[in-house]
């Protein structure tokens, strides 16, 4: 298969620019007329998949809006700047697509290439994710990798490329790794796992106890002019079940983020400006895995109302929770 058969062009002429005429430089961003005509399944649910929807990013922000403001958000901020980020087909197997303006470029020539985390999940998701599972952003290593394992060993195929499914949040996708998965801690031989586990059971989640080192978090993000971050780790009420304790991520989402486009954000204090955050830095032993009193009595890392950052959603407060001493 030559270059026309994906880049079109005119195969017959003998002068570069005509030869060039009608080429198309991402031939991928059509699912169904490029990848589509040979991958048909794969393409077939990828159209519909987070990866290539977005859905996500916008599903993050519009409950701060009113019905106008979501209008104006969808026509000059989300087409315009969060689809951006989309990744076809060629952007994961192909070429690194440009991060902030930067590319990789090809990830192995012009080869297709099956998996490369480092050079395609990373390129993405090596603001945050990656470098803290890898141990790069300064914390400790996640203990997955330290064993070798990498990104598509907890997530699988189906979750990259969809189900068919079109869903908002990735909360909402049923093929998302969970630790149960492969750690089954509730059947230890070993007593005092099993107690530590029953007794938070429902109450503190997996990152809760074993996310170890800090991640980054970002604040005042602003249309254009981006964000500023810091190394942070923070425990809390979880948004989304609020009768548990988990690892949350300042999302730098603030009253004035949209104003360029016009957008005020008339409900913003209806979301928090912190989130759960599945922490790439797990570890078997912590500080709090070992002692107790890390959180019944120094409530170490716990969210305070002195910590919320200044002027943000009425909502954080929600969050905030002191840990109870130990009784027996």
């Amino acid at each position: 298969m030559g270059c026309p058969t994906c880049h079109q062009g005119n195969v017959d002429a003998q002068d570069k620019d005509e030869a060039h005429k009608g080429m198309i430089k991402r031939p991928s961003d059509d699912l169904k007329s490029s990848c589509g005509t040979c991958h048909s399944t794969i393409t077939g649910t990828y159209g519909k998949s987070l990866h290539y929807t977005t859905q996500g990013q916008r599903q993050g922000v519009i409950g701060r809006f009113s019905k106008a403001e979501t209008s104006t958000f969808d026509k000059k901020v989300f087409e315009q700047s969060c689809r951006s980020c989309h990744a076809s087909c060629g952007d994961c197997h192909v070429k690194s697509p440009p991060v902030s303006g930067i590319s990789v470029g090809l990830i192995a020539g012009h080869k297709f290439v099956k998996k490369d985390e480092g050079k395609t999940c990373a390129f993405c998701h090596g603001g945050r994710v990656y470098p803290e599972f890898t141990g790069e952003y300064g914390g400790s290593t996640d203990v997955h990798y330290q064993k070798g394992m990498m990104c598509v060993d907890c997530h699988q195929k189906v979750e990259l490329h969809g189900d068919g499914q079109s869903y908002m949040t990735k909360q909402d996708v049923p093929q998302r790794p969970k630790c149960t998965n492969c750690h089954d801690a509730y059947n230890s031989d070993k007593v005092r796992t099993q107690v530590a586990h029953d007794v938070h059971k429902d109450r503190v989640s997996c990152y809760g106890c074993h996310a170890a080192g800090q991640y980054r978090d970002c604040s005042s993000c602003h249309l254009g002019k981006g964000a500023t971050s810091k190394a942070a780790f923070t425990l809390g009420r979880n948004p989304r079940n609020v009768k548990e304790v988990t690892t949350l991520r300042l999302v730098p989402t603030v009253r004035e983020t949209f104003a360029k486009a016009g957008i005020k954000m008339e409900n913003f204090d209806a979301l928090p400006n912190y989130w759960n955050t599945p922490a790439h830095t797990i570890r078997k032993r912590t500080d709090r895995t070992r002692n107790c009193d890390s959180c019944h009595v120094d409530r170490k890392h716990f969210l305070t109302k002195e910590m919320l950052i200044k002027n943000g959603s009425k909502a954080n407060e929600g969050l905030i929770m002191a840990p109870k001493p130990i009784t027996q």
